[in-house]
């Protein structure tokens, strides 16, 4: 059951072992982040010479408490205006779901998103994880997905566009332009907002536009969508008006600045757009605004619009926990639970960094005094010293929350436990301590979902982990640059031990947090990168044997070929077989056995990958285990859809079967017997069978293949029934038959045929054995397969629907897509779709060439066929 296409195979394994930039440019795409980073925090120490830290100290401590009331409430007013694109993108997509859930999971995913980069596509994986337990197929999630992503950007233009023209001449003069110019931009932006309204009231949904076809919603969509932008975006700037100076600039002009920056944040894709974001405000508003007035309010702004919402979201989110037992929908439950790692492990990054920023910053001078008469020097200072490289391991230990890790439970409730009491002996940080205990009380309310055993050393950090550490030690020495500016760097500072040595302090402490990260670092970068799948001996082959008869998906019976490794649960009651090629690790189907064993199975899978460097994928899996994937992290992509027909309802009666009552008259009038031979039979005529399965070989000019498909191995076919077609006593076609103790599917893996059998004898072979096994009572006969059917025909489609639909109706040459499914459709089959589970990027096409190399035995086996 193969999802056999030559050309994508070998295009994809070119891009895998093929140019430096595809093998290289999740690196580069890093680099070029850091790069960004490194820029703009060069372009703000520049425009922060006249700053000093203290004065910096003092706007932010003279900052009114009405303000900062006034800026969380515009805070929620954005968050509130940002849950109707979710209400709108279900809507779209003819899905349901109560508005408070809706809402909980659009807070969490913009929560985390402001955060983790560019917010679209954090956010996404927030959305993924919690649609998919309510049934919401990947295809429609991406839609979703999408719908929220251009209805922010589109919302972002128009306001941009108004906030040009209400302050035209003020802006102009702010960045110094001619007035016209920047009045021409607000004009050209606002006749496409007013054309694409045109166009959703008159025009078809579906438009081209530079070529490429986009999905229009209706024009009383669309005005919510704008309004809804329309009130975020207001009220976010309000929340950095309303902090700044009174009376420093007008608040279009403020607006218009504000949208420009978060857009040249967002599409910079560095995490929370830090540094390019306040880059952009002070570069615009620095001439206009005291520049230490300035700066207090971005930062003020950072902390009440991005890390305010993250520690409600981590509030919310352990309550919901809490009330989960009492949760009518079990759906909704599950999906609130799969946002709780992702969120807490943003939450613990924030903390980690929160720590390594406070280490290079000087304590207060009355906290000071305070230290002085309380705390010992050398108490203090190896506080000040442990606390930042605590930092460092709590971001290390995020990655291990995202995937429900036990060991990173442990590691961050002891590194956030210390830390508490770490805290109030490095300068009474009471802030800080507030912080860590809702962590701490968190991960203790929500300790049943972090659940999984495997070690914490064992995984390995992405590219995006590894930018997002760079991002953060970059920030910190910055940090450190900017606040000891005006101290004269000497040697004798390392040795300087004093309460008033702050500078030393701090120097002393990015040392540790330096030295940690390069140490942490190059122990999991020196680890070795491969691994290697060994084929099951004898024992684990019985015992998987032993699991398949007492469960009932019949296809897990190709774990008798013996030609893929095994992964089995502790109670040995459940399976996973797999495969391994290049880098990546494909699993064939859903973990076989205990269902209560699945997710564990998945999870065990997923880390085997990620610890030797490589990619976890599974194959041919149903819709109904796709939220599974999704809380392991690994996105959906369509394969097809497989035929089942029920055979309770399979009969020959009707027009829609007079093609295979012909067959059938035809056969029984050349006397062609059909007849189920049992595995103890089988032995009794192998060498006739072998015949004729290297006739059909020879025939076809093909290969055997493997992993998803048996091949003609003594051993594998004489270990389950087999059905034939004979005349005159000669066998003339076979099909090895694959079934349960449970009854419940029949299916067929290998059926071959000799050429001088009859012209129709397939289509014979699968109507007596529909009837055969109706008669013995199974529920169902799967008939396998039919690669890319099912695939989106819409132009506006993911880009994998796209690509697999074309092939599908252009690719008859290599594989006969059509023609396979229109013979499955002859028996009135259920179809229904399935799918490979891998992480996005170029994984799914990588991996897709890495099955179809697997199946075929090489890529030799792929060329030759």
């Amino acid at each position: 059951m193969s999802l056999d296409i030559e050309n994508t195979a070998e295009s994809a394994a070119e891009t895998e072992n093929g140019s430096f930039w595809e093998r290289n440019r999740a690196r580069i795409f890093a680099v070029a982040i850091l790069t960004v980073v490194a820029l703009s925090a060069l372009a703000l120490s520049r425009m922060l010479d006249d700053v000093v830290f203290d004065d910096l100290v003092a706007v932010i401590e003279t900052t009114s408490w009405k303000d900062v009331v006034l800026a969380l409430a515009f805070t929620a007013v954005s968050f509130a205006a940002l849950s109707i694109y979710d209400r709108q993108a279900l809507a779209l997509v003819g899905r349901k779901a109560p508005y408070s859930q809706i809402a909980l999971t659009s807070f969490c995913a913009y929560a985390v998103g402001n955060i983790a980069g560019f917010g679209p596509l954090t956010g996404g994986t927030i959305r993924y994880r919690f649609y998919s337990p309510l049934g919401v197929s990947p295809e429609d999630i991406a839609r979703i997905i999408a719908y929220v992503t251009a209805a922010f950007g589109f919302g972002l233009l128009f306001v941009g566009g108004l906030g040009l023209a209400a302050a035209d001449a003020r802006l102009a003069a702010l960045v110094g332009l001619p007035a016209f110019s920047v009045r021409a931009v607000a004009i050209l932006i606002l006749a496409l907002v007013g054309a694409t309204f045109i166009a959703a009231a008159v025009a078809p949904r579906q438009v081209t536009l530079f070529g490429r076809s986009i999905a229009l919603p209706g024009p009383g969509a669309l005005a919510l969508q704008l309004g809804a932008t329309l009130v975020d975006l207001i009220a976010s700037a309000l929340v950095l008006w309303v902090l700044l100076p009174p009376g420093s600039v007008d608040f279009p002009t403020m607006l218009s600045v504000y949208a420009v920056a978060v857009g040249l944040g967002i599409l910079s894709h560095v995490p929370g757009g830090v540094g390019i974001f306040e880059t952009v405000i002070l570069g615009a508003l620095g001439s206009k605004v005291p520049l230490d007035g300035l700066v207090g309010a971005l930062l003020l702004y950072r902390v009440i619009y991005y890390v305010v919402p993250l520690v409600v979201a981590v509030i919310a989110l352990t309550v919901a926990e809490l009330r989960r037992a009492a949760a009518a929908n079990v759906a909704l439950a599950r999906g609130t639970i799969a946002l709780v790692p992702v969120v807490l492990s943003t939450f613990a990054v924030v903390l980690g960094a929160m720590l390594v920023f406070s280490g290079v910053t000087p304590t207060l001078n009355e906290k000071l005094d305070w230290l002085q008469a309380a705390i010992p020097l050398p108490v203090v200072e190896a506080g000040h010293f442990i606390a930042s490289i605590i930092g460092l391991l709590m971001i290390f230990a995020g990655r291990g929350l995202v995937h429900r890790l036990d060991g990173a439970w442990w590691m961050t409730i002891v590194l956030a436990g210390i830390s508490i009491v770490l805290a109030f002996i490095k300068g009474f940080e009471v802030g800080e301590a507030l912080l860590l205990s809702v962590l701490v009380g968190a991960l203790l309310l929500t300790r049943n979902i972090f659940n999984r055993p495997a070690a914490l050393t064992q995984d390995r950090l992405s590219p995006g982990w590894w930018l997002c550490i760079g991002v953060i030690l970059a920030l910190g020495l910055a940090i450190l640059f900017f606040v000891y500016k005006e101290v004269d760097y000497s040697h004798e500072l390392w040795w300087q031990f004093e309460f008033g040595a702050t500078a030393p302090r701090s120097l002393r402490a990015a040392l540790g947090v330096g030295l940690t990260a390069g140490a942490v670092s190059v122990w999991l970068l020196t680890r070795p990168p491969t691994g290697k799948s060994s084929r099951p001996g004898a024992d684990e082959l019985c015992d998987a044997v032993a699991v398949v008869e007492n469960q009932p998906i019949a296809d897990a019976n190709l774990v008798r070929m013996g030609d893929k490794s095994l992964l089995f649960s502790a109670g040995r009651d459940a399976f996973l077989m797999y495969g391994k090629r290049g880098r990546s690790w494909i699993a064939l189907y859903d973990p076989i056995g205990n269902p209560d064993a699945h997710e564990e199975l998945v999870w065990r899978f997923v880390e085997l990958a990620r610890r030797h460097g490589g990619r976890a994928v599974f194959y041919e899996v149903p819709a109904e285990s796709l939220a599974m994937y999704a809380d392991a992290g690994l996105s959906a992509f369509k394969l097809g859809e497989e035929a089942r027909v029920r055979l309770e309802t399979f009969d020959l009666k009707g027009s829609k079967r007079a093609s295979i009552r012909t067959a059938l008259n035809k056969a029984d009038r050349d006397g062609i017997v059909f007849e189920v031979l049992s595995a103890e039979q089988v032995g009794n005529v192998l060498d006739q069978l072998e015949r004729v399965s290297s006739a059909w070989l020879a025939e076809h000019a093909v290969r055997e293949k493997g992993f998803s498909l048996g091949a003609f191995e003594r051993g594998y076919i004489t270990a389950q029934p087999v059905a034939v077609l004979k005349q005159n006593g000669r066998i003339l076609a076979f099909a090895n038959i694959l079934i349960t103790a449970l009854k419940e599917e029949a299916t067929v893996d290998l059926m071959r045929f000799h050429p001088d059998a009859p012209k129709g004898s397939m289509e014979v072979l699968f109507a007596r054995l529909l009837l055969h096994f109706k008669q013995e009572g199974y529920q169902w006969f799967t008939l396998g397969m039919a690669p890319l059917a099912g695939l989106s025909e819409n132009p506006a489609a993911p880009m994998w629907h796209r690509v697999g639909r074309a092939a599908f109706d252009h690719g008859e040459a290599f594989y006969n897509f059509r023609g396979l499914r229109a013979f499955k459709n002859k028996f009135d089959p259920v179809w229904s779709p399935r799918y490979m589970a891998v992480a996005g990027g170029l994984n799914p096409l990588l991996a897709i060439a890495d099955v179809t190399v697997l199946i075929s035995g090489g890529i030799r086996g792929v060329i030759a066929k």
